[in-house]
């Protein structure tokens, strides 16, 4: 049985690896920009430290930002080209997808926001990050709802 074009799995078993471990990844460091570590003592745990540098979790998320949109791109095109006629996106994975187009949208302004000679104005940042924040919770509450309900991105056709 050749597991790479199973009809129940869409991705192969290190493409899931690689997705959940660049999302944690991203959550983490994405948390990290705040200053929870530092203030509820999760960054005293030795080897933990990091956690509370906000140029080493800034980076980390840049880093795994890429490598996310990398991957996504990738699916997008592996979906486009060959399994749109044997797969049909389910309505979590369109949720998914919409949030994951919010969280993109409002990270791309929130790194413009961080270039040199942006000049956005204080609520929109603000607007900005809570968008940001509410959109990447709101992702991972019906992530995990899809986990426990095994509701899957796409099903066969």
């Amino acid at each position: 049985m050749d597991h790479g074009q199973s009809n129940t799995r869409a991705i192969s078993l290190p493409g899931r690896w690689f997705y959940l471990i660049t999302v944690f990844f991203l959550a983490l460091s994405g948390f990290g920009q705040m200053p929870i570590f530092k203030r509820y003592y999760i960054a005293d745990i030795p080897g933990l430290g990091w956690l509370a540098e906000f140029f080493i979790t800034h980076y980390i998320h840049y880093l795994a930002a890429i490598l996310f949109l990398a991957f996504a791109a990738y699916m997008i095109i592996d979906y486009l080209l060959s399994k749109r006629k044997s797969r049909q996106m389910t309505a979590t994975g369109y949720v998914r997808s919409v949030l994951l187009a919010g969280i993109l949208a409002s990270g791309i302004f929130l790194v413009i926001r961080n270039l040199a000679g942006s000049n956005f104005s204080s609520g929109f940042i603000i607007f900005l990050d809570l968008c940001h924040l509410g959109l990447v919770m709101a992702f991972l509450f019906v992530s995990l709802y899809c986990l426990v309900s095994k509701k899957h991105w796409t099903t066969v056709r």
